[in-house]
């Protein structure tokens, strides 16, 4: 049985969720409600449960602050969050690996997160990426981890991006690189649909700011230049798209 913790300004929330679950997910017992963040973390201390679903806007604390309240070593649950957030800020969740589910909250989502939670129990989300990004202003900056750390990069300053399986590597102006253990559809999602002005995936492997597009190349397939003297390869059906967003940009 899996040990739960609703967080909820709202009470109507914390009733349609707890019946959710009592009908979809009968495996989850909900051993404490609480329509606060002061008492969320008292709720925590006391019943130690495995999960946590968690709102954000909360009058008084954001539901972000919850981790600031525990040591590393105390946090042994986990946490859904529970959500009203417009679409582009959804991205900031999906790139920090945290699981959320948007209000009014769908029967299926709601099975499909415990689901996941059951099989990555172990697997460890990043809560500060997730709050940082979120901090940011429509993404000017974003925040990446490295190491222990988060290392924050103005994305106007990112010249593009490559895809290596699981990872990318960042390329930003005077040669600064990064490479990120996230694969390029995280960065798409997050870049690409907030900054359409500015990025573009051009190529499976591939994400330019077309700021820093210098030539069109139509020899070999087609290619774009760039500012940096770099040449990198453009899927025939972005051409269009390619050369529309830059004569916008240029006018």
């Amino acid at each position: 049985m899996i040990q739960a913790i609703i967080i909820d300004d709202e009470k109507r929330a914390r009733v349609n969720l707890t019946l959710l679950l009592n009908e979809y997910c009968s495996d989850v017992k909900i051993i404490a409600e609480c329509e606060n963040l002061p008492e969320g973390v008292k709720a925590i201390r006391k019943n130690k449960p495995d999960l946590v679903f968690l709102d954000i806007e909360m009058p008084g604390h954001s539901g972000l602050e919850l981790l600031d309240f525990f040591d590393e070593n105390e946090i042994s649950f986990k946490i859904i969050f529970t959500t009203a957030y417009q679409e582009y800020a959804i991205q900031a969740f999906k790139f920090s690996a945290v699981d959320y589910l948007l209000k009014p909250i769908n029967p299926t989502e709601l099975t499909e997160a415990i689901i996941r939670f059951s099989k990555e129990k172990e697997k460890s989300a990043n809560y500060a990426l997730l709050k940082e990004n979120l901090k940011q202003d429509s993404f000017k900056k974003i925040a990446i981890p490295s190491g222990n750390s988060l290392v924050f990069i103005e994305t106007e300053k990112i010249i593009y991006l490559k895809g290596e399986g699981a990872y990318s590597e960042i390329v930003c102006i005077n040669n600064e690189k990064h490479l990120v253990s996230r694969n390029l559809k995280n960065f798409e999602e997050i870049l690409c649909l907030q900054n359409q002005t500015y990025f573009n995936r051009i190529h499976k492997s591939y994400i330019v700011n077309t700021n820093f597009i210098k030539a069109y190349n139509k020899s070999d397939g087609g290619s774009v230049e760039l500012t940096n003297g770099v040449h990198l390869p453009i899927s025939n059906e972005k051409v269009a798209s390619i050369l529309e967003t830059i004569q916008l940009i240029r006018r």
